[in-house]
């Protein structure tokens, strides 16, 4: 896999088990918090061995700037699909413009390469 596409696809890996260990727990509202907490924080674990090697893989052709850009559009993409899918929210209209204007922004961030 070459160092263009490797760390994006570990980002949506790591996004996936960050999105469960920040949300995830939201479905299980009755269980204890020291629960929920312990939980998420087994799942960030593994989050972290997707998370760090895309940017160490990805350091070698982006920016740091590049890649937590990257990241964060991921992540909003992987939020927008959890949130629906898993905890069964509907996103209205300002979530799809304000999701957007944060893509566009994002897109500022490419240009000049």
């Amino acid at each position: 896999m070459n160092p263009q596409t490797a760390p994006i696809l570990l980002l949506i890996a790591s996004n996936v088990f960050m999105t469960f260990a920040w949300y995830g727990h939201l479905k299980f509202k009755t269980s204890p918090l020291w629960l929920a907490v312990m939980a998420s924080w087994g799942i960030a674990f593994v989050e972290y061995w997707f998370a760090v090697p895309a940017n160490r893989i990805g350091s070698a052709v982006y920016s740091a700037a590049e890649l937590k850009t990257i990241q964060e559009v991921i992540t909003l993409v992987v939020f927008a699909g959890f949130s629906v899918l898993y905890l069964k929210e509907s996103l209205g209209w300002n979530h799809l413009i304000g999701f957007a204007l944060i893509a566009a922004g994002a897109a500022f961030i490419f240009q000049g390469r």
